[in-house]
């Protein structure tokens, strides 16, 4: 059994990406959450954020890039992505307008 997570918590931000946006027009949002959130989490994060009626959650992890600095490699730090399909009709108006 996961960890319990306050629905606030599960979220960090939405991802306002030209592919993110393309895919706003089929109902789908992309969201970057908690490395420890599972689809259940996210699920009920966006419904209580929100409002709106969540049909299903794809998420994936990303690897962090690898940065250079002078002569010296750093890696970004590695973060999970949720892509979340809503219902017909449901919105989420922070990526409206964009």
């Amino acid at each position: 059994m996961a960890k319990a997570i306050h629905p606030y918590q599960v979220l960090i931000r939405p991802l306002i990406t030209e592919k993110a946006t393309i895919l706003a027009g089929d109902g789908k949002y992309a969201f970057e959450v908690d490395t420890r959130a599972n689809k259940n989490q996210v699920r009920q994060a966006i419904e209580v954020a929100f409002n709106v009626k969540v049909l299903k959650v794809n998420t994936m992890n990303m690897h962090g890039k690898r940065r250079r600095t002078g002569m010296r490699y750093t890696t970004a730090p590695d973060w999970k992505k949720a892509i979340v399909t809503l219902a017909e009709g449901d919105t989420i108006e922070i990526f409206e307008g964009v």
